[in-house]
């Protein structure tokens, strides 16, 4: 899906690369990468994390990501470190099965990098970016219905809807009856349509956020279900991760931190025991915290990376208890719209 935020002189997956992984050096320390071990890289993109870890320990890595075009720019890092690394194109909530079938089960770590990359962000074509004028698309596999998709066939409510859970801006209806309105005179295909749709719309003060961030942000997250995605992928890796291994993500929003931290908090959670009930009420916990609450960038990496403030890595270590059932995923995944059979995220 993703690797290799911001924009900085380093190399990733083979060349000159434009982007740097946000958090490089904390990532390897809370993933630990040993020798002879197995690790997975859930969201490829440039290869930044992919490249470290292969660099920092003599193991093997799996590495996935539903972007074609993040797939055909990793193939370099195969001839840099033959018989060590294997690149599937996939979705990351499919971890599990895919390091099974490739051989990699079970893992010594995971590492998931959440969100879009900046490699994305960059190409206008992508449709991804307010800044750039491309095409109103947004898929990160190319598949499936588009941003300009939704903006064309959803009813004013359900934009709304999704502008105000996944988007988190307050203005949300405001929005959405603009963008109905305006599609009644002309399509709306493209990127600067939308953003100045949006623009009229939310104003900005001198140093606050573009008006149409939260609006790109939760299209982006409905045309690509990453919540759900998300959530899913936890658990493939509570099932995939041997005892002992670890769990590393790397968020980018309040909606992504909050499902990681709700999950690990579920996980490495003790059994209750009550006074009345002696014996523990629950399954023992599947997970032991190795960050205690959030890791943020520092200082010295925000000022040469912007993109990076913003960041918040949460860690954990696979215990030997067996991996919980998914009844308690519910609370954790984001509300599905249905519209045509199709299903928002």
């Amino acid at each position: 899906m993703k690797t290799g935020r911001g924009v900085g002189p380093t190399d990733a997956a083979g060349g000159p690369a434009r982007h740097l992984p946000v958090m490089l050096a904390e990532v390897l320390a809370h993933l630990a990468p040993k020798a002879a071990g197995s690790y997975l890289d859930g969201t490829f993109g440039a290869g930044g994390y992919s490249r470290a870890i292969l660099e920092a320990a003599d193991c093997r890595l799996l590495a996935i990501d539903r972007d074609p075009t993040a797939i055909a720019g990793g193939a370099a890092l195969a001839g840099d470190f033959p018989g060590r690394f294997v690149l599937v194109e996939d979705r990351f909530s499919n971890l599990d099965s895919v390091a099974e079938q490739a051989g990699f089960a079970p893992l010594d770590g995971v590492v998931l990098d959440i969100g879009v990359s900046s490699m994305q962000l960059d190409e206008a074509e992508r449709g991804f970016s307010f800044r750039r004028d491309g095409p109103l698309d947004m898929r990160m596999g190319g598949d499936g219905p588009s941003a300009a998709d939704l903006v064309a066939e959803l009813e004013e409510e359900e934009l709304a809807h999704i502008i105000y859970t996944l988007g988190e801006d307050r203005l949300s209806r405001h929005i959405a009856r603009a963008i109905v309105k305006a599609r009644e005179e002309a399509p709306i295909t493209r990127t600067a349509a939308l953003a100045d749709i949006v623009s009229r719309v939310v104003r900005s003060k001198p140093g606050e956020i573009h008006p149409a961030t939260r609006t790109f942000q939760a299209l982006r997250i409905a045309v690509n279900g990453e919540l759900d995605e998300l959530v899913t992928a936890l658990a493939a890796a509570e099932r995939a991760l041997k005892p002992g291994g670890r769990l590393v993500v790397v968020t980018f929003h309040s909606l992504e931190d909050r499902i990681v931290k709700t999950f690990l908090a579920n996980r490495s959670k003790a059994p209750s025991i009550s006074r009345h009930m002696p014996q523990a009420e629950g399954p023992p916990p599947s997970f032991r915290l190795v960050a205690r609450g959030a890791v943020e960038a520092g200082p010295e990496e925000v000022s040469v990376n912007p993109r990076a403030r913003s960041a918040k890595l949460r860690a954990a270590e696979r215990t030997d208890a067996p991996a919980h059932g998914e009844d308690d995923l519910t609370g954790l995944r984001p509300k599905q719209m249905q519209r045509r059979g199709r299903r928002w995220s």
